[in-house]
């Protein structure tokens, strides 16, 4: 204890004295709030270290009049106050043609000599000729970018209401979606992937999907992780060929990881077990939940058509009961096969198309062309799918019985009977699935894979060169077609 106040006192005495206002806020004796007067700080502590006699740049910054501007203030001032000195004509002339004239020159203050004069009149107009060269050639690289006349001439900008919420991200939401438009074509599965498959086929598929959303819809979880789930089985399935018996496990563990990728609260690795009824081990999950993440090079980004869906509802004024409806037609091409290949976006902006067309809703506007980035005749042909597969009979009892509920206002039994009654010559029966073959009105027989409605002609549109099943051609790289075929070769 000695040499502790001997130590204290000698590091006191070789200390040098400070005044009482630094010596205070270095040892902490008056506190301060977080991010305060820090200016104040500032000024004692180059007080405390200037010599002394001698003024400290505070101090004469201080003592220093400020420059006071002509044009700062508009307030009138009292008789006989000297505090804002009077304006000049050449003051007065300046801030009626600032008021007057949109296009007038800003000018920060009036000049107070000849000489700057002479340099507000002939260096601003330089600038201004300057800006106006610059706006000229943005427009005109604009103009050469542009196309004649775009698909989306004429729609309202409604983004510009939403400019003071933080939340809606009006100034960067056209970049967003047009990196999500990116993505989406990275995350494409191969849609023929069931060609390598020796033990697997569509309806097995559809089967699994099915059960996927039944499961979905116990658990009572985003939207986002049920079609991120799709995904990662038919990513997954594209690229390593599996047995009948693994299927399961592959549904279940695509499950997991979208769960665990979208959720706030991610559901128990034993519920899972609950619902696989025991078939496999927690170590099974974990395991294969380590290959598939490790197949997929852990790219989950995965651009939902919900995302795209909420986009496009913003120029249908967010209809609840076309948004409803348009989630029925979008969980379709989870079920099924033939929507494999069509990128999200695209089955958002048809999906919402039937949504309208199911409802009256009339015609597709500009604006939705827009915020959709699709017209009418590019989505038609995937609109035909949807269609067509609810002119069959119900294939998927989980998938019609959700949207049976009163929750989704009972959409999936309303669009079958609309679909029965706009298209009764279409419909699809039993009997014609257990022949393999359905019958038009002439009596001709016809492929089931046939698409029996033409929404081209219906809606006065050319009809562009697709496949049977209304898919686009494979004009664009599959990077998973290609690893999918090197697998199989080298399998």
């Amino acid at each position: 204890m000695l040499g502790k106040s001997k130590a204290a006192s000698a590091s006191t005495e070789s200390a040098p004295t400070r005044p009482n206002g630094a010596a205070s806020g270095v040892l902490g004796i008056r506190k301060r709030a977080a991010l305060g007067d820090l200016t104040n700080a500032t000024r004692a502590r180059t007080a405390a270290l200037s010599k002394p006699g001698e003024k400290s740049a505070a101090d004469e910054k201080e003592a220093k009049p400020p420059r006071t501007r002509a044009t700062v203030s508009s307030l009138p001032t009292r008789a006989g106050s000297t505090q804002l000195p009077t304006r000049s004509a050449a003051t007065r002339r300046v801030l009626r043609a600032k008021h007057e004239a949109p296009e007038a020159m800003m000018i920060d203050e009036a000049p107070r000599d000849e000489s700057d004069k002479e340099n507000v009149h002939t260096q601003q107009p330089a600038e201004r000729v300057e800006a106006t060269e610059v706006r000229e050639t943005k427009r005109a690289k604009v103009a050469e970018a542009a196309p004649v006349r775009a698909k989306d001439e004429g729609w309202e900008d409604l983004d510009k209401d939403d400019i003071d919420d933080p939340l809606m991200v009006a100034e960067y939401v056209e970049e967003i979606f047009a990196y999500m438009r990116q993505i989406e074509l990275q995350c494409m599965p191969n849609g023929d992937y069931m060609s390598m498959q020796r033990d697997l086929n569509w309806h097995l598929r559809g089967v699994l999907a099915d059960w996927l959303i039944e499961t979905h819809s116990k658990f009572r979880l985003l939207p986002e992780t049920l079609f991120l789930a799709l995904n990662v089985v038919d990513r997954f399935l594209s690229l390593r060929t599996i047995s009948l018996s693994k299927l399961q496990l592959v549904g279940v563990t695509s499950l997991f990881i979208a769960a665990k990728y979208e959720e706030v609260l991610c559901p128990s690795i034993q519920n899972f077990l609950y619902l696989a009824d025991g078939g496999y081990t927690d170590e099974e999950i974990l395991r294969a939940e380590r290959y598939m993440l490790k197949v997929l090079n852990f790219d989950l980004s995965y651009a939902s058509p919900m995302n795209f869906l909420r986009r496009i509802s913003k120029a249908d004024n967010y209809d609840i009961q076309t948004r409803t409806v348009a989630k029925y037609f979008m969980e379709i091409s989870l079920v099924d096969h033939r929507l494999m290949e069509h990128p999200p976006s695209l089955i958002a902006a048809a999906a919402v198309w039937m949504a309208r067309e199911v409802l009256e809703r009339g015609e597709w506007t500009p604006t939705l062309v827009h915020y959709s980035t699709y017209a009418e005749n590019e989505l038609l042909g995937t609109a035909e799918i949807m269609l067509d597969y609810c002119l069959r009979p119900p294939a998927h009892a989980h998938f019609h019985k959700k949207y049976s509920s009163k929750k989704f206002m009972r959409a999936s039994a309303y669009v079958l009977e609309w679909a029965k009654n706009t298209f009764p010559n279409a419909v699809i029966t039993e009997q014609d699935i257990a022949l393999g073959r359905w019958t038009d009105e002439a009596g001709e027989s016809h492929s089931l894979e046939m698409l029996r409605v033409d929404l081209y002609a219906r809606h006065g549109h050319p009809r562009p060169s697709v496949l049977p099943l209304g898919s686009a051609p494979d004009s664009s790289p599959n990077p998973l077609r290609e690893e999918s075929t090197e697998a199989e070769g080298a399998s």
